[in-house]
Order: C-alpha cells, then structure tokens, then sequence
C-alpha cells in the first residue's frame, strides 16, 4: 500500500503531526480522503509508512548522483577498547535507551573528558560510530567543538546528506580556513577577500585566528574597515583584541574612545584600563587618586574617600558612564569606575607606600569600604594581577560574608582565576575545611581538573561529615557530581569504606543514609572509570587542565 493512498496525495511528516494533535474532525489530512470513521486509521497507514521513509535515511525523491567519496582521516585508528568504550558512552545520551540509575555512573557527563583526551592523543573516530557522535553533538552544544574536532572530516561529508547535522557546516563555516602564509606576498588580498565577503561569524573568527598569529595584521585589517562596520559588528571586533592585548593596540583604542556607539566607547575604556601604561590608565589615575587618601587624624591610619562631585564629558570619553543602575547613587557610582580603571600600582605610592595587603586592612571612614573594596577587586581581575587578588581574598577561614576585601563569594571565584592552580586548589580546600560545601560550589568551578589531593581530601572529608551531621543528602548532589568528574581517579582506593551504609542519626532526613550510600557508591565508581578510560587511551590526562564551567 503506498503511504498516502488514503489521502491520494502526498503529506508531509509535519502535516501528520498536527493531525494527530488536533484530530482528524478538526485537520482532516490533505486531499480530503475517507470519511470520519476511516480517518484515523488513514492517519496511522500514512504515519507508519512514513516512518518507514525517514527511518530509511533518504527523503523520496528523483534518483540523484552519488556523493562524492568522503575525505580519508589520516589519523590513526581508536584503539579497540576505547571504540568500546566510546559506544557505552553515547548509548547512555538521553533518548538513547540509557539514562543513570542509581550507583551506576553518568555516563554522558563523562563524555567531553573522554573526547578531550581522545583528540590530545589524535586519534580518528570509528566511522561506524559518527552517526551517533553528531546526534549527541546536536543535542548538546558544549560537546560540539570537541565532538567535530574528533569527528574529522567524515562528519562534515555526512552532515551533507542528513539536515539535522546542518550545525557541523555552520561550525566549520565560522571557523575559518587555514590561514595564507603570512610571508607570502598575496597573503594579504587572500586576507582583505576573505575579510570583505566572509559572513559575520567567519569574519569573527578570521579575526581571532589573525590575533594568535600576528596581532599587528589583525588590528591593520581591522582599522581598514572600522568606519563602515555596524555598531553591535564594531563591538565584537573589539572585543577580540582582549587576546594579546598590548600597548601597541593603544593608539587603534583611543582613537575608538570617540566611537558614536557607547557600547563601542565602554569597551574601548576597559581595554585601555588594562594597559596600566596607557594615557588612559593614567588619566584614570590621577582622577582616582584625588579620591582616595590616607588621613592621620584619627587613633590610626584609615582610608579616606571624597568621591567625585559631577561626572565631566572627558570622564564620559574616557568610559565612565554618567548614568548610574537604578538604586545606586550617581557619586559611588563614578568612584567605583574609577577605581576600576586605575592601575594597582597607584595605590602603593598614593597611599603611603604600603604593600597591597597592607592597604586592604587598612579601615577605610563613612561606609566606604564596600564599594571602594569591591573596585579593587574588579580591577585585580582586569589588570591579572595575583599580589591584589590574594590580598582581597584574605585568609580561607575569613567568614564566608567577606575577607579583609569585604568581597562575594562571586567575587572571590574571580580573584581566584588570578592564582596559579596549586595556590588556588588551596585556597578553596581551607575554605571547605572552615565552612563546608554550601557556599563552596561556585568556588570549586575555577579548580583546575583534576583536583589537587589537598582539595580533593577536602572536598571528600566535608561529604562525609555531612552524611555524618545528617544533612539532607540532595543539597550536595551537585557537588557530588562535580567530584565524580573532577577528582583525581587515583583517590578511588582510599574512598573504599565510604558506600557502606551507616546507622542513621534520628534527626536525618528520611532515607538519607541510602542515598549517601548509593552516592558514595557511584562517585568510586565513576573514578574507577575515568582511570580504565585513560588507560584504555594510553595514558593519564595531563593535571591542571581548566575546571568545568
């Protein structure tokens, strides 16, 4: 029977979901067809033949020519275990028939380790395998730059003949092909054509793949266009220029200081404030300075603070927006900015030659220390520079409201991006040893994976006094999820003891002794895992690679 026999004439997939949604009385199928009794039936014959079509990977249509045979993949095979393990992997993704149960572990949250690893040590993706690799990509956008880089060239030969991998052509699209070499006299029309007619997001990318080459062709190509680009275009350009930014970008972003866009104007401004060098910086600094002072007239040293009075036009050029967030005051507001935009190295000479830890203890008069605190530690991160941020982040044991700094939990998370990986795994192990796991999540996303032993003792320690306090065991379960994946798997033996179920405390939260059970169960599970995955790749990943975000 032909699918559309009923209907004598053809339907579309989506015209037989919107009639089974409403009803055939209300969307009778196209063509008219039988009467109300037999509509239903119709509508399923159609369906079921239908599905048959689509599942046969080929739309009807005219016999075409043959593809063209798809690129070899130069790299070497998947070792044979670790093919194995790529298949469970994939067929635990949602919808795939697999799903986590109990202690057994996610594996799908194990996936972007296991494609990290598999592309550091270059191998090439099972051609069998590649269909369902794109599926999961496409459901899961973190997954596809490791998902594609892994893939090769197959996949953009397969996402040719199937709609839904229409993503991996758009991927490959931004990102831009190799680029000419650099020393080849016509490499600079290749570049100036491709910069003309490229789309958008291949434009953005050629940029940045510029950038990492050559900084001075980058911002050249850029500057031949700037006065005709649009404005939101003009933003994005600029914003690449954060990578490799130096004082030869200077004179390209003062001149973007008078942009008609503000938008354009702000980001020029904090490019420039990260250049403590910059005529900028330096304006910033003078106007910073006569704002902030040491005064002596009390029992000791304090910080006094005279925040500006008005807000001028050339603070405006220079970035500093007059208009302040609802519920701020306009005075705090350019105060903040300013002290922002100031370089650090302002403050040991403005403020009596005191070391950054010396001026953050320093009590600051009138309730200002808050904010004043607050744009230390904005422009600690904007400025990269780890003797402020470990100032303003004070002792771990500080309470969890604020540090010598006075500063957030979110704050803190960014002072600690400025550490280097040993210093920061400790410091966020002393805070988890003082104030346990639930202010600790934002904090351990920074940590490089996986985690140094110290951290990682902690953060199994804190777990187990939870379980012993009783503690509702759910309210943890995103930090468990996090060990699992961030643990070093060497720490599986000595977590042995820790899925026996233990007698209940009579204050527990009903079942919580199982779920910890369970939990702990999964957790040496997974690392167990993780260290059979490396293996099977051929080595241990590398230590101190970037946290999850």
């Amino acid at each position: 029977m032909d699918g559309n026999s009923a209907t004598g004439t053809a339907v579309s997939w989506e015209e037989l979901v919107t009639a089974a949604l409403l009803g055939t009385d209300r969307r009778p199928l196209a063509g008219g067809g039988p009467g109300r009794r037999a509509a239903p039936l119709a509508l399923l014959d159609a369906a079921a033949v239908e599905t048959v079509r689509r599942r046969a990977g080929l739309r009807p249509a005219r016999a075409a020519k043959r593809p063209d045979q798809a690129a070899e993949d130069a790299r070497p095979p998947l070792p044979a275990a670790a093919a194995r393990r790529l298949a469970m992997l994939l067929a635990d993704r949602p919808g795939a028939g697999g799903g986590r149960r109990g202690a057994a572990p996610d594996l799908m949250e194990l996936l972007p380790q296991w494609l990290a690893a598999a592309n550091a040590h270059g191998f090439a993706a099972p051609p069998q395998l590649l269909p369902t690799l794109l599926d999961a990509a496409r459901g899961r956008t973190d997954l596809r730059p490791a998902a594609l880089a892994f893939a090769g060239p197959r996949a953009l030969w397969l996402a040719r003949l199937n709609p839904d991998w229409r993503f991996a052509l758009r991927t490959a699209q931004a990102g831009a092909a190799a680029l000419p070499d650099l020393d080849d006299e016509t490499a600079g029309d290749e570049l100036r054509r491709r910069w003309q007619e490229g789309l958008f997001a291949e434009r953005v990318a050629l940029l940045a793949e510029l950038r990492s080459r050559s900084s001075s062709a980058a911002r050249e190509l850029l500057a031949a266009t700037w006065a005709t680009e649009r404005a939101e275009d003009r933003l994005m350009f600029l914003d690449s220029l954060r990578a490799s930014l130096s004082a030869d970008d200077e004179p390209f972003l003062e001149q973007a200081l008078g942009d008609r866009s503000r938008n354009v104007r702000s980001t020029a401004a904090e490019l420039l404030s990260a250049l403590p060098g910059s005529a900028l910086a330096a304006r910033m600094a003078v106007r910073a300075g006569a704002c902030v002072a040491v005064d002596h007239t009390g029992a000791g040293p304090a910080i006094a603070v005279e925040a500006p009075l008005e807000c001028d036009t050339r603070m405006e050029r220079d970035g500093v927006v007059a208009k302040p967030p609802s519920g701020r005051g306009e005075r705090s507001w350019w105060l903040g900015q300013l002290v922002e935009a100031a370089p650090l190295g302002t403050w040991t000479q403005r403020l009596g030659g005191r070391t950054p830890r010396e001026i953050v203890a320093l009590p600051v008069a009138d309730d200002w220390q808050g904010e004043l605190h607050a744009a230390w530690c904005r422009a600690a991160v904007r400025q990269r520079d780890p003797e402020w941020a470990h100032a303003l982040l004070g002792a771990p044991s500080a309470p969890e409201a604020g540090g010598p700094g006075a500063v957030s939990l979110a704050e803190r998370a960014k002072l600690l991006g400025e550490l280097d990986t040993e210093e920061r795994a400790l410091w966020v192990a002393g805070f988890i040893a003082t104030h346990g796991l639930s202010e600790a999540f934002q904090l351990l996303g920074v940590c490089a994976v996986p985690w140094a032993a110290p951290l990682g003792r902690a953060v199994v320690d804190a777990l187990d006094i939870a379980r012993e306090a009783g503690s509702y065991p759910w309210s943890f379960s995103g930090v468990m999820g996090l060990a699992e994946r961030c643990l070093d798997p060497v720490e599986a033996s000595r977590l042995d003891g820790l899925p026996a179920t233990r007698d209940e405390r009579e204050d527990a939260a009903p079942g919580a002794g199982g779920y910890w059970a369970e939990a702990f169960q999964r957790l040496v599970t997974t690392l167990r895992l993780r260290a059979a995955m490396a293996d099977e790749l051929g080595a241990l990943p590398a230590a101190g690679s970037p946290g999850p975000r």
